[in-house]
């Protein structure tokens, strides 16, 4: 999830939870939830944060959704990207499993880069980024409705751009409040290998040069850590008829060890990174 608003990792996370809230419906029949037969979901929503990762400098970026059911296999959104499950899930099962492939795209310091220092070391190529994903959720942990989920997302960036692998972590926990109100809060961690760190957070003698920032040598390790929530309501009063919803969401992801004391962050930027966030979403 990495992209020029790095705070905005929630939305992929806990609008999978606010799109697919099949343990709350399941008291439901399924002719009446549309969650339990084939389904798309598409929505948009906007992000208000960093310009770039470690950025103290906040910009609007849009946030497409699209999630959706076909025959068992289920494609569920991340941040600027999409992850494909291809383990159905049972109805009324304790536990489900996800695993399958995963998609992303990063626009970390490729455009729109607000700060006149950071924008002088030149800009980034984007990153495209494939990997697999997997996962165990557990139902009704503390009510018959909610969900407890524990997954990872593994990529590499294909397109030439860091050239390396970052892998992520996370945990999430749903619950509905009404038929019509759900809340998920998400965690997560990330780690980024030496190509990924060297790329983004090392300063170069021709980037020093340019931009006047020190030279700083990069190295692998635990790069972000962060925590968000996500409110959604159901527009028509139920969950599980499907329609128009709203989600909110405000998220926090700190800096850590290279993220936070490359000249990028440590002179330009900050360690602390708030992003807020809302959106529309449709499901048929």
């Amino acid at each position: 999830m990495r992209n020029p608003c790095l705070s905005a990792a929630i939305f992929g996370a806990c609008l999978s939870a606010l799109c697919a809230p099949s343990a709350f419906a399941q008291d439901a029949a399924a002719s009446d939830n549309v969650y339990e037969r084939d389904h798309l979901t598409i929505g948009v929503g906007a992000v208000y944060g960093p310009s770039y990762e470690g950025s103290n400098d906040e910009r609007i970026s849009p946030i497409p959704l699209v999630k959706g059911r076909y025959k068992g296999i289920e494609i569920n959104p991340r941040t600027r990207g999409l992850a494909v499950n291809l383990i159905p899930s049972t109805r009324g099962a304790k536990v489900d499993f996800s695993a399958g492939p995963v998609f992303g795209v990063s626009f970390n310091r490729s455009r729109r880069i607000k700060d006149e220092v950071v924008r002088a070391a030149g800009k980034l190529d984007t990153a495209i980024e494939v990997g697999a994903t997997a996962g165990v959720t557990v139902n009704r942990v503390l009510n018959p409705y909610d969900s407890f989920t524990v997954s990872a997302d593994v990529k590499w960036d294909v397109n030439g751009a860091y050239g390396g692998m970052v892998w992520q972590p996370q945990v999430t926990y749903m619950t509905p409040l009404s038929k019509a109100m759900i809340v998920a809060v998400n965690a997560r961690a990330r780690h980024a290998d030496g190509d990924y760190a060297r790329y983004y957070y090392s300063v170069t003698p021709e980037q020093s040069l340019a931009s006047g920032l020190p030279l700083y040598d990069a190295k692998s390790g635990w790069d972000s850590l962060g925590i968000g929530a996500l409110v959604g309501y159901d527009l028509s009063g139920d969950l599980r008829d499907g329609g128009f919803a709203l989600f909110g969401a405000v998220n926090y992801s700190a800096m850590l060890k290279d993220g936070k004391n490359t000249p990028y962050t440590a002179l330009r930027g900050s360690a602390d990174q708030w992003t807020v966030g809302a959106g529309i979403a449709y499901t048929f």
